[in-house]
C-alpha cells in the first residue's frame, strides 16, 4: 500500500541497519521514491541506489539538493559527528539525525561520561580521563578487579575493552595511545568501572520534545560463541516481547532516557533522531554504558522487523516535532538477526566471495535477508566487507524466530562464512521477566 503522504525519503549509507529500513519504507512508498547513498546490492532492490561516499558531505549535500528528499534518514555516526544534520537544515532539508554538538553523546566517550555526571544519570564509576600512555598504565597498576578502557572517538566499536587483566589493559592503552591503531580517535582514553548484569539496547526516536520508545534489544558483539573473542560491530540481536518489564521500561525512560533529552536541550542543543542507549541493568538498576546518535546494528535490523506500522509518517512527525500524537503497534512475539561474516573478522578478511543460497534462505516463511556488504559481479551477488549479511526472522516466541534464522542462515554459502551459532540462545532477560 503506498503511503497517502506519497513522499521522498534520503536514507544515508551502505549497511545492513540502511538496508532494513529501504526494506520497511519501500512497503508504504512507490520505489523511486526511497533512495539510498551509497547502498549496497541488496538495498538496490528496495530503493534506487546512488554511489555518493557518505564520508563526503559535500557530495551528500549536492545529492539530497539535486534529488528533494522529504526527509533524510542518517544511518552511520561519522556523518553526525561531522555535522552532517547541521547542513541539511541550514538548507531547509528535513533530516532525522542530531546536531554535531548532540551527536557528540557518541562521537566523544570523555564528554559523554562527563555529560552523565552533570545530569546525575546512573553509569559506572570513573577511574581517570587521560591524554598521557604513562599515566594510563599507573592508573592501571592502582585498579584492582575488571575495567573497562574506552577511546574518546569513535572507532567501528573497536575502542572499548573489558578486561580483568592488567597485562591486557596495558596492552590495549599501547594499541590506541602508543600505537595510534585507531589514529586520533585513541589520543585520549577513559578507565571507568566495569559494570555487572545484562546489557539491553534501548533506542528511542525523539522530536527534540517527544519521545517515541522502540522495542528494547540485545546485541552480540564478540565474535564467537559463548561472549568469546575480539569485539565486532555486532553478530547478531533479538528482541522479544516482554524482554523487560514496564516497570523498568518506565524506570529506563524516566532515569536515563528523558534526563538525557533534557540536559543536551539545557546545553543548547535539542536532540532530534534516534538515541542509542546501551544499558547495563545491574543490581542498582539501569546504567548506562555508552550512547550512540543512530540506530543501532544488527539491532535496527531485529526491531525494524517487529515494526507494524508506517515508518515514513513516523520520521517525518520526529521532523515536524510531532511525535507526541504517533501511536506506534508492534508486532507480539519475536525476532532474531544472525549475521552472516567474512572468515577472519573483526581483522583480516577476503572479500569478492560468491554468495549462494540467498533464494533458498527467502523461501523460509518470516524471514529476510538484509544484506550488510554485498556487491553486483558478474550476475552473483559478493561479499564486499567484514559483516555481510543479517539473516532476521520473526515468529511467536524467541525460540521459533531464532529456529527460522539458523534454517535460513544454514542455506547460505560463501567462501569463509561463519556466524555465531548462539545468538539468543542463553539470554537471561527473556527468561527473568517470563519466570
Amino acid at each position: 500500500m503506498v503511503s497517502d503522504l506519497a513522499m521522498k525519503v534520503l536514507i544515508i549509507g551502505g549497511g545492513g541497519r540502511e538496508h532494513s529500513l529501504a526494506w520497511k519504507l519501500s512497503q508504504s512508498l512507490r520505489p523511486e521514491n526511497v533512495i539510498c547513498a551509497p547502498g549496497n546490492a541488496g538495498i538496490a532492490r528496495d530503493a534506487q541506489c546512488f554511489p555518493v561516499n557518505p564520508a563526503d558531505s559535500k557530495a551528500i549535500l549536492e545529492l539530497a539538493i539535486e534529488q528533494k528528499p522529504d526527509i533524510t534518514v542518517v544511518g552511520p555516526e561519522q556523518p553526525l559527528i561531522d555535522g552532517l544534520a547541521d547542513d541539511f537544515r541550514a538548507h531547509g532539508l528535513q533530516v532525522v539525525g542530531p546536531s554535531r554538538n548532540a551527536a557528540r553523546l557518541e562521537g566523544s566517550k570523555i564528554f559523554a561520561k562527563q555529560f552523565l555526571g552533570r545530569h546525575a544519570i546512573p553509569t559506572g564509576a570513573v577511574y581517570g580521563i587521560f591524554d598521557d600512555a604513562g599515566q594510563a598504565y599507573d592508573a592501571i597498576s592502582s585498579i584492582d578487579g575488571p575495567l573497562v578502557i574506552k577511546a574518546d572517538g569513535p572507532c567501528a566499536g573497536k575502542g572499548v575493552l573489558v578486561t580483568n587483566s592488567r597485562e591486557e589493559a596495558r596492552a590495549f592503552v599501547k594499541r590506541l595511545m602508543e600505537d595510534k591503531e585507531f589514529g586520533d580517535s585513541g589520543s585520549s582514553i577513559l578507565l571507568e568501572e566495569a559494570l555487572q548484569g545484562e546489557e539491553l539496547s534501548f533506542i528511542v526516536l525523539s522530536d527534540g520534545q517527544h519521545i517515541l520508545p522502540l522495542v528494547p534489544a540485545r546485541d552480540h558483539k564478540r565474535a564467537l560463541d559463548g561472549d568469546q573473542g575480539p569485539n565486532t560491530g555486532g553478530m547478531g540481536a533479538f528482541s522479544a516481547e516482554g524482554m523487560i518489564s514496564q516497570d523498568l521500561e518506565k524506570e529506563i525512560l524516566q532515569k536515563v532516557v528523558r534526563p538525557t533529552l533534557d540536559g543536551m536541550a539545557r546545553e543548547g542543543s535539542p536532540y532530534i533522531g534516534f538515541l542509542y542507549c546501551g544499558l547495563m541493568l545491574t543490581g542498582r538498576g539501569p546504567e548506562v554504558l555508552e550512547f550512540n546518535c543512530r540506530m543501532g546494528d544488527p539491532e535496527c535490523q531485529a526491531i525494524v522487523a517487529r515494526m507494524e506500522f508506517d515508518l515514513a509518517e513516523v520520521l517525518q512527525a520526529a521532523c515536524r516535532g510531532e511525535l507526541g500524537h504517533v501511536n506506534a503497534r508492534w508486532r507480539s512475539g519475536a525476532s532474531v538477526c544472525v549475521v552472516l561474516a567474512s572468515g577472519g573478522y573483526p581483522g583480516h578478511y577476503e572479500t569478492d566471495k560468491l554468495i549462494e543460497g540467498l533464494e533458498e534462505a527467502g523461501r523460509i516463511p518470516d524471514v529476510v535477508v538484509f544484506h550488510a556488504a554485498t556487491r553486483m559481479r558478474d550476475q552473483g551477488y559478493r561479499s564486499a566487507g567484514g559483516r555481510v549479511l543479517g539473516v532476521t526472522a520473526v515468529g511467536p516466541d524467541l525460540e521459533a524466530a531464532t529456529r527460522r534464522a539458523y534454517q535460513a542462515a544454514a542455506r547460505i554459502r560463501f567462501g569463509g562464512v561463519y556466524y555465531r551459532k548462539d545468538i539468543a540462545k542463553y539470554n537471561k532477560l527473556t527468561k527473568r521477566n517470563n519466570a
